[in-house]
């Protein structure tokens, strides 16, 4: 009686198969690579985030802290002499910096107070794009500079500088420092554009056989995010630049943090 309990018992048992062990490690393996997407997505691109933004402050600290430049003599006038007419404001424009240079710190208010990402020259994914930079587009007008002047960066992994660009309103502020003071441009409209569309890059944004007159700033990133065959495109154009030593201007300050 006690053996045959015993194989009714045995043959009761259920019979692992190959295919119910695959199922399981298929089954571990999705839900690693959901934990991976995740962390990719949102706790990793918020750490990254927070870095490149105190990386953007110390870089400004560092501009704060370096020798201010001796400022240039003013001829003096006579008693007699007609007062001359107020010189229109300058704004300085840099040279191209070399490649992986970091030589601005973009702000946009409408994403928030903290939000700040450095700029550096180029768009090379290993050395800029996937470090959390804003990547400068060779060739294109430096910030102040009559033309077009372009950038890009991830929307997904590595900080996701413009995860939000689609939420700027018109209007917005887009304000560019470098050392020698803050560019400040205003969002107009969004565009959405094959990734083999490079007349967004032209002096005049779309419009390659026209010359500049006057100065645009324009973002680029993918649309959707993970999709490599589509851009998002925003555009925006100059209203002013405040030195250095005037303070930051009002335009930090304005929107609405998202």
């Amino acid at each position: 009686m006690g053996d045959e309990m015993t194989r009714r018992s045995r043959r009761a048992r259920p019979r692992i198969s190959f295919l119910g062990i695959l199922g399981e490690i298929l089954i571990t393996l999705g839900v690693v690579v959901l934990l991976y997407v995740s962390w990719q997505m949102w706790i990793g691109d918020l750490i990254i985030g927070n870095q490149k933004h105190a990386e953007a402050s110390a870089l400004v600290e560092q501009w704060q802290n370096a020798p201010a430049p001796t400022p240039a003599a003013t001829p003096e006038q006579t008693p007699d002499a007609e007062p001359t007419a107020p010189a229109a404001p300058v704004i300085p424009v840099r040279a191209q910096p070399e490649h992986g240079e970091q030589f601005g710190v973009m702000y946009v208010p409408r994403f928030g107070t903290d939000w700040k990402f450095t700029i550096a020259a180029g768009v090379t994914r290993t050395d800029i794009l996937d470090r959390g930079e804003i990547g400068h587009y060779p060739d294109t007008a430096m910030p102040g500079e009559v033309g077009n002047t372009v950038y890009a960066a991830h929307r997904w992994t590595s900080g996701a500088p413009f995860d939000p660009i689609d939420r700027l309103v018109v209007g917005d502020a887009i304000v560019i420092r470098t050392p020698d003071g803050w560019y400040t441009y205003r969002f107009r409209t969004l565009e959405y554009v094959q990734a083999t569309e490079v007349d967004v890059l032209s002096a005049v944004p779309q419009q390659p056989s026209m010359a500049a007159d006057e100065r645009y700033l324009t973002l680029t990133s993918c649309a959707p995010k993970l999709n490599m065959l589509e851009r998002i495109i925003a555009y925006a154009v100059f209203e002013e630049f405040t030195p250095t030593a005037d303070g930051p201007p009002a335009s930090l300050t304005e929107g609405v943090a998202a």
